[in-house]
């Protein structure tokens, strides 16, 4: 049975900040804006080339603002991506040399959501 991650939620307090932190400081795409009901606002944002999204918005979740961790976003050349964040302003962590031989770098949302970039182990 094939099943496909599509839409991962992610708790903030500010949508139109948030939507801002995530396109034009982390270059997500927006796909979607829509305001369905005074108590419903979806935000569907890409990372660029990834199949999976992440929605923001009111009415979304339950979970508490800033709750989310560990969202994983694998890239090509860390250094370049850590730059490429640091410049459009993203407080990013120095790129940190795992054991077992991937590179991480850490940031946060404006509402303290937790994200990693990483270059897998090329074998």
């Amino acid at each position: 049975m094939e099943m496909k991650l599509e839409l991962v939620p992610i708790p903030v307090t500010d949508v139109d900040r948030a939507k801002s932190f995530y396109v034009d400081a982390v270059g997500f795409v927006a796909e979607h804006d829509h305001q369905f009901t005074d108590e419903i606002r979806f935000v569907q944002l890409t990372p660029p080339g990834s199949a999976c999204s992440i929605v923001i918005g009111t009415g979304i979740t339950k979970a508490p603002v800033g709750s989310a961790e560990g969202m994983l976003l694998v890239v090509e050349d860390i250094d370049a991506a850590r730059a490429a964040l640091a410049h459009r302003g993203v407080e990013i962590s120095e790129v940190e040399d795992m054991d077992w031989g991937a590179r991480h770098a850490y940031f946060q949302d404006p509402d303290g959501n937790g994200w990693q970039l990483q270059q897998p182990v090329r074998r």
